[in-house]
């Protein structure tokens, strides 16, 4: 009995590590010394909850260390065995307890009722994007104040690039940290990363999951320097810098991926897309959201890699019929920027911005924001970030606002082309007409004559809703102030 009752003394002592759902949990590793870790070694894990198995590559993170990332989606005790070329690290075996997630933490986002967006525990998620490309390459100090920029404002998303962007005087400036080893002067080793680089980039989409921002990670874009040359990469070097970059960020919950930015400004054929989509599909356990965004070329949005369309047009007509057409969630990603620069995609007013916005909004799709007001320091938020000066963030809000108490479910887009009407309904229950840049000095209702309506006369621009204190059936006409911007909201009691 005594070697029994040790050895069950040691079994119940021993310590199992935790991690909340949806969280981190991570593996260091000590690998052999070699001549380059990159290509010489490799290292997976299987992580097995029951009957859920995940097959996650890890990566070579410097001095001699390999990592494993994995997050759990699945409450209780999980288990694991890594697979190494390196005897040093293969057939090792653990296992840690994932507990559920706090308050703050609604886990990865994903498609939900064809057309929209929920968390993982299954919470709505309601798109207002914003664009600031290149603001992981900038300095600590304009790093911080486009974190605390977004820690005042409502933006949930922000589109961001891998590489570092080049765009005339408006972002030109040389980071301190490359993606691979090397130098512009004399060239790049492609199959040597920069792990300072990487450390920096998961740090910053770490900053912005303590926000509740949603990383809109764009792993591929044309704005390139000739001397750095990222975008020039061969297809094996473009598919071994993807296989790291999603080794590193996909236990990321708030890592939505998009494949590129105008991608047809590229020049890649569409094969070669395809490689890329099937490579990340093949390499992310748990398939994030995927997109890819477009210049003046139409990608085939109905490839099942795509789950989202996110696309750059200021014809916002179609955005119904795209939905409709793909029966996938539409985000309009660049739609024109509020700003004054002499070009035609970055100087929109802010009732404009508004607007548009509130018209995607109701003809069924999201929209992302982005802002290029001239700077003394070129410091443009849409390519370096730092501060907004513009006036469509706190209304864009008010708007998100007004979309978060809607129906959750079974909201239909109508637009008319004759007399250009746009609105979201529910069944007969839930109406919200939106009238746009027209004047119009009454709206007139077509509700059911069966029920009774509460209305609300609301203001886009200067964010007021006005209770009406009557109740209304069938068709009524209701006075509008004679302004634009307009929206009226009819639910039934």
């Amino acid at each position: 009995m005594k070697p029994f009752f040790s050895l069950l003394l040691f079994f119940v002592s021993v310590t199992v590590s935790a991690t909340e759902r949806w969280e981190i949990f991570e593996i260091e590793l000590t690998g052999p010394k070699v001549e380059n870790p990159f290509t010489e070694v490799w290292v997976q894990a299987e992580f097995q909850y029951k009957n859920f198995r995940y097959h996650v590559d890890g990566f070579y993170d410097g001095d001699q260390t390999y990592k494993i990332r994995f997050m759990p989606e699945h409450v209780g005790q999980w288990t694991y065995i890594i697979k190494s070329n390196s005897p040093e690290m293969n057939d090792k075996t653990g296992r840690f307890r994932c507990t559920p997630a706090m308050a703050n933490n609604h886990g990865p986002v994903s498609v939900r009722d064809t057309f929209h967006f929920k968390y993982a525990d299954g919470t709505p998620f309601y798109v207002l994007g914003t664009t600031a490309y290149a603001w992981i390459h900038q300095k600590e100090q304009l790093r911080q104040e486009t974190l605390k920029t977004l820690e005042k404002e409502a933006f949930n998303k922000i589109r961001m690039t891998v590489m570092p962007k080049y765009y005339g005087r408006y972002v030109s400036n040389e980071p301190d940290l490359y993606p691979f080893m090397g130098s512009p002067e004399s060239g790049w080793d492609r199959t040597r990363f920069n792990v300072q680089f990487f450390q920096h980039l998961e740090q910053q989409i770490g900053e912005l999951k303590k926000r509740n921002v949603e990383a809109d990670v764009i792993i591929f874009h044309p704005y390139d320097k000739d001397a750095w040359g990222f975008s020039k990469g061969s297809v094996e070097e473009n598919v071994f810098y993807l296989k790291y970059l999603v080794a590193r960020l996909a236990a990321y919950r708030n890592v939505w991926w998009s494949m590129a930015n105008e991608y047809d400004v590229m020049h890649k054929p569409e094969s070669e897309w395809e490689i890329y989509f099937k490579e990340l599909m093949a390499r992310d356990p748990y398939q994030h959201l995927k997109s890819i965004h477009n210049g003046k070329s139409w990608y085939n949005h109905s490839n099942p890699w795509i789950t989202h369309l996110s696309v750059q047009t200021p014809y916002l007509e179609d955005t119904q019929k795209w939905r409709e057409t793909y029966l996938k969630p539409v985000i309009n990603d660049e739609f024109v920027y509020e700003g004054n620069v002499p070009f035609d995609w970055g100087n929109l007013t802010a009732e404009e911005t508004v607007n548009r916005f509130w018209t995607i909004y109701c003809r069924g799709g999201y929209a992302s924001h982005g802002e290029t007001y001239i700077h003394p320091d070129n410091i443009l938020w849409w390519a370096k970030g730092g501060r907004l000066y513009g006036q469509s963030p706190k209304r864009l809000q008010f708007l998100a606002q007004i979309m978060k108490e809607a129906p959750e479910k079974g909201l239909t887009p109508i637009h008319t082309q004759w007399n250009k009407e746009t609105y979201l309904f529910k069944n007969s229950e839930y109406f919200l007409f939106y009238y746009g840049n027209s004047q119009q000095a009454g709206a007139r209702l077509k509700l059911a004559k069966d029920k009774k309506y509460s209305i609300e006369i609301i203001d886009a621009w200067n964010m007021t809703t006005e209770k009406l204190q009557e109740t209304y059936s069938g068709t009524v006409e209701i006075p509008l102030p004679q302004r634009p911007y307009m929206a009226v909201r009819a639910v039934a009691q």
